[in-house]
Order: C-alpha cells, then sequence, then structure tokens
C-alpha cells in the first residue's frame, strides 16, 4: 500500500494502483490518474466511467471485460457497446484500466 498526496489531499492506494478507500476518489483524482496513463480524458471517457461507478453502485462490484461491454452497450448504444471501442478509449485492459481511474477496485475476472 502506497499513500499518494493528489490535489492536496493524502490517498491510499494497493500495490496495484487501485484507491484503498472508495470514498477518496473525485473527478480530479481520476485526471490525475488518467495522465498517469497518458490518457486525456474526454466525454466519452466520462460516459464510460460514469457508467462504471453507476455499476457498481447497483452491484457492488467492478464488470470484467465482457460484462462492461455488455453494459456500455446497453447503456450507451451498440456502437460504444463493442471492445473495440473500449480499447480505443482505455488501451491495454479496458476494464482494469477503466476501474482504476473510476476508483473502483479491480474487476475480480483481470489478471
Amino acid at each position: 500500500m502506497t499513500t499518494r498526496t493528489i490535489n492536496g489531499c493524502p490517498i491510499r492506494f494497493d500495490s496495484e494502483g487501485y484507491l484503498e478507500n472508495l470514498a477518496d476518489w473525485t473527478p480530479g483524482v481520476a485526471e490525475v490518474l488518467a495522465q498517469e496513463e497518458s490518457l486525456v480524458l474526454t466525454e466519452a471517457h466520462w460516459e464510460v466511467l460514469n457508467l462504471l461507478r453507476e455499476f457498481y453502485r447497483q452491484y457492488e462490484h467492478s464488470p470484467a471485460m465482457r460484462p462492461l461491454v455488455k453494459a456500455v452497450g446497453q447503456s450507451l448504444g451498440k456502437d460504444k457497446g463493442r471492445s473495440i471501442y473500449l480499447m480505443q478509449l482505455f488501451p491495454g485492459s479496458p476494464a482494469k484500466v477503466a476501474a482504476r481511474l473510476a476508483g473502483l477496485p479491480k474487476p475480480d475476472n483481470c489478471l
């Protein structure tokens, strides 16, 4: 576990960079974490991040890739509910990267 100061607030992270306390998340924290991933958050990113946070509120877990694609498709439309779209927004492992930026725990089925 590490503690970092982001926007003047001490925030604890686990060894993989996920927030220890979900209440520490703010849009400003997401922006800083995105910069570390070499991402600039656009409206398209925020749609997915907000959807993820709502998914977590409803189901109390972060979705792995397949459920994430399905949830995005149902909420944001078929064009966005495709893994290629999510890969463009969150390169590498979209479910893991998006969950980290959204301040959520690592999805269970992601290595």
